[in-house]
C-alpha cells in the first residue's frame, strides 16, 4: 500500500518495534516513518533495559512465547553466542532487551531494502504534538526549532512511574525503578506495598544489597544476610494476602484466536444487547467454552457458577492455607505440570481469558466494568503473574531465613510520610486491630498505575480536544445517577441526563484510534501507550498485547 504520507511513532520501545513490524508486514510504505526515542536504545523500553532491570531480574515469558519477529530468540542467541538456547526457559530481562534491540535493527534494515525511509532518532524526547488544521498535519515538537509535520501519529511512550514523595522524603520510593537507584544496604525493616511481579523485582534488588543467595550442592537456595545488615527484613503488604502464582506448562494454543471475539462478533452481540457486550457473555465465550474442551471434568464443576461464585470458589481454596504454605504447594503443582508437560487447565484458560477480554471490554457497560474490576480482576491478577521458579526459590530462601513476612491489609490502608523521613503505614489487621507502623524504608510496588487523561504528556492533543478521558455508558441510568449522588465512583452526567463512568486513561476505539469528548474518532491519532489505555483494556501489558495493538493499528491505516 504505497502512499506519500508521513508517520511518526512517539517512543521507540517494544511497542514501537512491533508497530514497525506490522507496518512493514502489511506493506504500508509511507514517504517517511519517524521514530523518536528519549533514551539511547531502540526496542528495549523500560522493562528490558537498565531503567527496569539488572542481572537478577527475570522475564515471566520463555523464548518460545515471544511474538514472531525477523529471527526467533533461538536464532538470535546462536548468532550472538554460538550456543543453543532452551526455548522453554524464561529469559533474563536484559538479555531479552538485547534481542529486541537486535530485531529493531533488523526491521530498520528490511525497511531500507524495500525503500521505506525510516528516520529513527535516539535521545530525542518529544515535548508536544500540535495539530495544524490549515495543512491538516501534526507538528512534532522536539526542540524550539522543530518544524517536522506528519500525517499520522502513533503514541507508544511506554511505562510511566510518576514521583510523589520520592526525592522529597528520605526512605520513600514511588517504584522499584530504575533498580540501580538502590545502592546501599538498608539494615532495617523494608516495607513493600504489593505482591505482584513489580514487588518481586523490589525484593530481589533489596535482598542483594543486604546479603546473598547461595545455591547448595543439593540444589536448595539459601540466603545469607550480611553481618552489617542484622536488622534487615522485608514486610510485603497486600490486600489479597496472596503471593503471585507460578509458571506452569502451557499448551501452544493458549492465545488461540478461536477463543477471542472477532470485531464482527462483538458488533453482533452489541446489537442483541442494547449496544453492550455483557461480561457474562465474554466469560462464557472465552473462559467456560474453551475450558469445556480442555478439561471437561473441571468444567462440570463450575459450569453453572456465576462469575462471583467461581471467583469465590477459587479464592476460598487459597484463603484456607497460609500464604507461604500455599506458595510452596503451588510450586510443587507447577513443577509437576512442567515435568509431565501437562497444563493446569483452569489457570491456563483464565490466563487466556484475561488476554481475550481486552477486545470486547471497550463495549462493556459501566456496571460490568465495575463488576469485572471488583470481582474477577483480583483472581486474574494473581494467576497471570506467572512468576518464574527461580524467583520462588529466592522468596522461600528469605522466608526460611525468617526475613520476609506477608501482611494482609484492608483496602482502606494508607501510607503517608512521617515528616521528612520514613513513612507511617496505617491499616486494619485481619484480626480487626488498627495499626500505625513506622518504617524507615518504603517501596511502592503495586505495579504500573493506570494514568489519567490529565496526565497525558502532550498538551497539544489534549487542548485541541483530540483526546478525551475513557468513558463507558451505564446500562441502567438509575444506577449511574445513584453512583453520581453517592460519589463512590467517577461518574459524570451527559447532556441528555444519561450517565457515564469515567475510567482511567484515554478513550480509544477498537483500532486504538483516539476518541474525542464527542465520541468522534480521530483517525490519524493512535494511542498504544499502556498506562494511558488501561481503563478500557483490563489486561494491557506484555509483548503479546503490543503485537496485537500494532496489528490493529496497521489494519486501520491500510483501510484509511
Amino acid at each position: 500500500m504505497e502512499n506519500t504520507s508521513k508517520i511518526a511513532i512517539i517512543g521507540g520501545g517494544p511497542a514501537a518495534l512491533l508497530m514497525l513490524k506490522h507496518l512493514l508486514k502489511m506493506a504500508i510504505l509511507p514517504e517517511e516513518i519517524y521514530i523518536f526515542e528519549k533514551n539511547k536504545r531502540f526496542g528495549v523500553g523500560m522493562p528490558y533495559s537498565e531503567f527496569g532491570a539488572t542481572e537478577e531480574h527475570i522475564a515471566n515469558v520463555s523464548a518460545n512465547e515471544l511474538p514472531e519477529m525477523v529471527n526467533s530468540f533461538k536464532e538470535f542467541y546462536f548468532e550472538q553466542y554460538k550456543e543453543s538456547y532452551n526455548e522453554n526457559k524464561v529469559l533474563p530481562r536484559l538479555l531479552l532487551g538485547d534481542y529486541l534491540e537486535n530485531q529493531f535493527e533488523k526491521y530498520l534494515h528490511i525497511a531500507k531494502q524495500i525503500g521505506v525511509k525510516v528516520i529513527a532518532r535516539k535521545n530525542t524526547p518529544v515535548q508536544d504534538i500540535i495539530k495544524n488544521d490549515e495543512i491538516d498535519k501534526f507538528e512534532i515538537i522536539t526542540d524550539p526549532e522543530s518544524d517536522l509535520f506528519v500525517d499520522k501519529v502513533i503514541v507508544s511512550t511506554g511505562h510511566v512511574w510518576p514521583k510523589t514523595y520520592e526525592d522529597k522524603v528520605k526512605g520513600w520510593y514511588d517504584s522499584p525503578y530504575p533498580p540501580n537507584k538502590f545502592k546501599e544496604k538498608t539494615n532495617c525493616v523494608v516495607a513493600i506495598r504489593g505482591t505482584s511481579l513489580t514487588a518481586i523485582d523490589a525484593v530481589k534488588t533489596i535482598a542483594r544489597l543486604n546479603g546473598k543467595f547461595v545455591k547448595e550442592t543439593n540444589g536448595d537456595v539459601k540466603y545469607i544476610v550480611n553481618k552489617d545488615s542484622e536488622k534487615f527484613k522485608i514486610h510485603l503488604f497486600s490486600t489479597s494476602g496472596f503471593l503471585p502464582a507460578l509458571r506452569f506448562h502451557t499448551e501452544d494454543e493458549t492465545f488461540s484466536s478461536k477463543w477471542i471475539m472477532s470485531l464482527q462478533e462483538i458488533y453482533d452481540i452489541k446489537q442483541k444487547n442494547d449496544g453492550f457486550v455483557p461480561l457474562d457473555t465474554v466469560f462464557e465465550y472465552s473462559f467456560k467454552r474453551p475450558l469445556r474442551e480442555k478439561d471437561p471434568k473441571f468444567y462440570e464443576e463450575i459450569k453453572d457458577l456465576t462469575i462471583k461464585e467461581f471467583v469465590d470458589k477459587m479464592l476460598e481454596i487459597r484463603k484456607e492455607v497460609d500464604s507461604f504454605d500455599l506458595f510452596e504447594a503451588e510450586y510443587k503443582e507447577a513443577q509437576k505440570s512442567i515435568k509431565n508437560k501437562e497444563s493446569i487447565t483452569w489457570k491456563e484458560t483464565i490466563y487466556a481469558f484475561s488476554y481475550a477480554m481486552n477486545y470486547p471490554a471497550k463495549h462493556f457497560s459501566a456496571e460490568d466494568m465495575l463488576r469485572l474490576q471488583k470481582t474477577l480482576m483480583p483472581l486474574i491478577s494473581v494467576i497471570i503473574a506467572a512468576l518464574p521458579q527461580s524467583s520462588y526459590h529466592e522468596i522461600m530462601a528469605l522466608y526460611e531465613a525468617g526475613l520476609i513476612d506477608l501482611i494482609q491489609v484492608d483496602k482502606n490502608s494508607t501510607v503517608e510520610p512521617d515528616g521528612d523521613a520514613g513513612v507511617i503505614y496505617s491499616y486494619k489487621s485481619v484480626e480487626g486491630v488498627n495499626i500505625n507502623a513506622h518504617y524507615d524504608f518504603f517501596i511502592d510496588a503495586i505495579g504500573q498505575k493506570k494514568m489519567n487523561w490529565t496526565d497525558f504528556p502532550f498538551d497539544g492533543l489534549r487542548n485541541l480536544k483530540l483526546t478525551s478521558p475513557g468513558f463507558l455508558d451505564f446500562k441502567d441510568e438509575k444506577i449511574g445517577k445513584k453512583m453520581l449522588e453517592e460519589k463512590k465512583e467517577k461518574v459524570v452526567e451527559g447532556y441528555n441526563h444519561n450517565y457515564y463512568l469515567e475510567v482511567s486513561g484515554l478513550g480509544i476505539n477498537d483500532y486504538f484510534q483516539s476518541i474525542n469528548i464527542y465520541k468522534e474518532t480521530i483517525p490519524s491519532v493512535y494511542i498504544m501507550t499502556v498506562p494511558f489505555i488501561g481503563g478500557l483494556n483490563p489486561d494491557y501489558s506484555g509483548l503479546d498485547f503490543c503485537d496485537t495493538a500494532g496489528e490493529r493499528i496497521a489494519e486501520a491505516i491500510v483501510g484509511d
